[in-house]
């Protein structure tokens, strides 16, 4: 509405039709939709619009939640700038905590702070939810509980939605990361995973669409750029320009890839990544893998090329809880139709720790999933972190 659109421009925030993520955001089918990246996209105003398309339902009811209370006063203070001149004669309740529109509709804005704090909204039902910075909470517990409460007799008329909106960097940075970065490319829709397993959630056999996937998410990327009114004159970006590199990568550039204690805080996706491609049958391949089991197994799968001796990651599998035996089928089943001859495992895995039969090692072997242990001598640790930092250079 071009009252929304009046207030927006007048707090420098514009939403240019059919253009740019916040319409895209705002546009949006998916059940689970992630906004979030730069500082300065619009990020918090395009989270307070969108449940603006259901107040005007009376069925509908919406829940938009920060991590604590002094957090929360932001951005009331932000919904009671934009609400009354969207909505006129939209009523805001500060007993209640709650915008009531004068056909009924109800959005209520509360906190989050502890995992216990979801059993506030035990036995309540919303059409809509909402996260305003989503890295702040450390797990995805409040996130996966409140998932829970997304149901009503009408979601055929107005829909279940989550929305979530951050910048990189937080507590929550690494299950962010994997639930919404990861999975698929930004802007791309991508079938709902399981963060322990990667699996598609689907529906159980016993459901009218056994087998079809529950629902879909999307990782929506906002810029600084997205915001003309404080990219233009170039003062916000110099301020962000001035932070510490990994500070700058998160907030000026979105950069997911960098975090708090990364081992390679050199590596970026614009830099070390590329478009996927056939590999040539020629190339030399193999596969690497750190085992754990209440801890996650990461197993990589190489390509090199022969030409420039340039080292391609084709693949990742990242599960936990798999013994020995289900990881080495996982890997089997991942390489069908793939020539991998060997692949380096921790030479600790070849290690009896007081468990009777065979090593995890000799587990996967069995399954036909062969491994070279991997070097632990002396140094050899050090030099092998040293050598992937000389990798990952960039070549000006």
């Amino acid at each position: 509405p071009e009252n929304i659109q009046e207030h927006l421009s007048a707090q420098n925030i514009i939403f240019k039709p059919n253009s740019g993520p916040q319409t895209q955001f705002l546009a949006a089918s998916e059940r689970e939709v992630f906004y979030g990246g730069a500082r300065g996209g619009g990020k918090s105003y395009a989270m307070l619009a969108d449940p603006l398309h259901g107040l005007n339902d009376p069925h509908f009811s919406g829940l938009l939640v920060r991590h604590t209370t002094e957090e929360l006063r932001e951005l009331i203070q932000k919904s009671q700038e934009l609400y009354p001149r969207a909505i006129p004669g939209i009523k805001w309740s500060e007993r209640k905590s709650q915008w009531i529109s004068p056909k009924g509709g109800r959005l209520w804005m509360s906190y989050l702070d502890k995992d216990t704090d979801v059993t506030r909204y035990q036995g309540q039902a919303f059409n809509w939810i909402g996260f305003d910075e989503l890295t702040q909470w450390p797990t995805p517990y409040a996130w996966d509980y409140m998932r829970s409460r997304l149901r009503s007799a009408h979601s055929k008329q107005l829909g279940l939605y989550m929305r979530a909106t951050t910048n990189p960097g937080g507590a929550g940075h690494a299950w962010v990361k994997k639930m919404f970065i990861d999975p698929a490319p930004a802007g791309v829709s991508f079938d709902a995973t399981d963060l322990d397993t990667g699996e598609v959630l689907r529906y159980p056999d016993s459901h009218p669409n056994a087998g079809q996937p529950l629902f879909q998410r999307r990782f929506i990327p906002s810029k600084l750029s997205d915001n003309p009114y404080l990219s233009t004159d170039g003062l916000y970006e110099a301020n962000l320009l001035s932070l510490p590199e990994m500070q700058r990568r998160q907030l000026l550039e979105g950069d997911w890839s960098v975090a708090d204690g990364a081992a390679f805080a050199e590596f970026r996706v614009t830099h070390h990544t590329v478009d996927p491609f056939d590999i040539p049958p020629d190339w030399k391949r193999f596969r690497s893998c750190d085992y754990g089991y209440s801890s996650f197994s990461a197993v990589h799968w190489f390509a090199i090329d022969p030409n420039f001796e340039t080292l391609y990651v084709y693949r990742e599998l990242y599960v936990s809880k798999h013994t020995g035996r289900d990881l080495a089928k996982a890997v089997m089943q991942a390489e069908i139709n793939d020539r991998v001859p060997y692949g380096i495992l921790d030479s600790s895995c070849w290690h009896n720790r007081g468990q009777i039969g065979p090593s995890i090692a000799e587990e996967m072997i069995s399954e036909g999933c062969r491994w070279r242990p991997s070097d632990r001598s002396s140094g050899a640790r050090v030099a092998g972190k040293n050598r992937m930092h000389e990798l990952l250079k960039i070549d000006e």
